[in-house]
């Protein structure tokens, strides 16, 4: 059975602060997991009419926290943080990209999200957004929101590749 941070009763009366980063890296393990155990062509493997596969599923969750938590933190230009200009553009696959190598510009990313908040607070105004200065705390949830749906994403592409073998979780 998989471990759930949030379910801990130490998170139940967490800073919101906590509570969001809690979720938040629940949700970040799920999708760098969904490619253990998995062949690079069960990875690679497409089952639906879009470009998503559980490899440029983690690809693009790595350009979505560049996009939130770095380009929206430091303001520096996607050119410059070396991600594509589009989301759609994100879950391209290249020969170079492995399992290995996905799951680790995931976790590397993921490290530097954390590192690129530390400082801030929930009330803090980030100003890199092409929508334009958005406070912290609606970053959070945002991510929260789109790691959520990708996990979910994740779930039944796996169990389709796996031919319904995923254990309960």
């Amino acid at each position: 059975m998989a471990f759930h941070p949030t379910t801990e009763p130490t998170v139940f009366h967490a800073a919101l602060r906590d509570q969001f980063e809690a979720f938040l890296d629940e949700h970040r393990s799920a999708l760098h997991d969904s490619l253990n155990g998995l062949t690079e062509e069960q990875a690679r493997r497409s089952l639906v009419t879009s470009k998503t596969t559980l490899l440029g599923l983690v690809k693009h969750a790595t350009f979505v926290e560049k996009v939130w938590f770095d380009e929206a933190v430091t303001c520096r230009p996607r050119s410059e943080i070396g991600i594509p200009h589009t989301p759609d553009e994100s879950f391209d696959l290249h020969d170079d990209d492995t399992v290995a190598s996905v799951q680790h510009a995931h976790r590397q990313a993921c490290a530097a999200s954390r590192r690129a908040t530390a400082g801030l607070t929930l009330d803090d105004v980030v100003r890199g957004n092409r929508r334009g200065p958005l406070p912290l705390r609606w970053v959070y949830l945002h991510a929260l929101r789109e790691m959520a749906q990708h996990c979910g994403h994740a779930d039944i592409l796996r169990e389709q590749i796996l031919g319904g073998t995923t254990p309960a979780g």
